[in-house]
């Protein structure tokens, strides 16, 4: 992670500092949606608290189809036969400059290796209908997840799917 200071001159005219934080790109992964799905409960170190997420890395430097397969295996015990891209993401492009890559990752099968630490996150299947539920409701609150919904949900509807939304 990297912090540049740019002078800036603001829309009053007066001079200022504009704080950014770059980040190399991420990968970010929906897993294969049907009638339930898998979906993350990590700890969110901003936070210092657990936040149901799609598994995702923080972007360091190594390529996202490499880092991709590695991040399920850390974070969730798991390896996709197939990753789909559905688009990229600036995370926060307030005050952040990285992009998050989001994968479709279909046909998961569990795996022990790689676990971060030896502890799996905790993992639920989660029916389509309380995801929903999930997010309108706050449980889940993470932007990427929210955004990476929203992008599946397009990809879906190309593939001619009389089930979308």
């Amino acid at each position: 992670m990297r912090l540049r200071e740019d002078r800036i001159l603001r829309s009053n005219g007066e001079p200022g500092i504009y704080g950014v934080v770059e980040k190399d790109d991420a990968p970010l992964f929906s897993p294969s949606i049907t009638t339930a799905s898998g979906w993350w409960n990590s700890f969110a170190t901003p936070f210092r608290s657990a936040c149901w997420s799609c598994p995702r890395a923080a972007g360091d430097g190594v390529s996202t189809l490499r880092t991709g397969p590695r991040e399920l295996r850390e974070e969730i015990g798991m390896e996709a036969a197939e990753m789909t891209h559905l688009g990229t993401l600036w995370i926060a492009y307030g005050f952040a400059r990285q992009r998050q890559h989001v994968f479709l990752a279909t046909g998961l099968t569990a795996t022990e290796k790689d676990l971060i630490g030896g502890a799996r996150p905790a993992v639920r299947p989660v029916p389509v209908e309380e995801f929903e539920e999930m997010m309108r409701s706050g449980v889940i609150r993470d932007n990427c997840t929210l955004s990476a919904w929203g992008l599946y949900l397009l990809w879906k509807a190309r593939q001619g799917d009389p089930a979308a939304h």
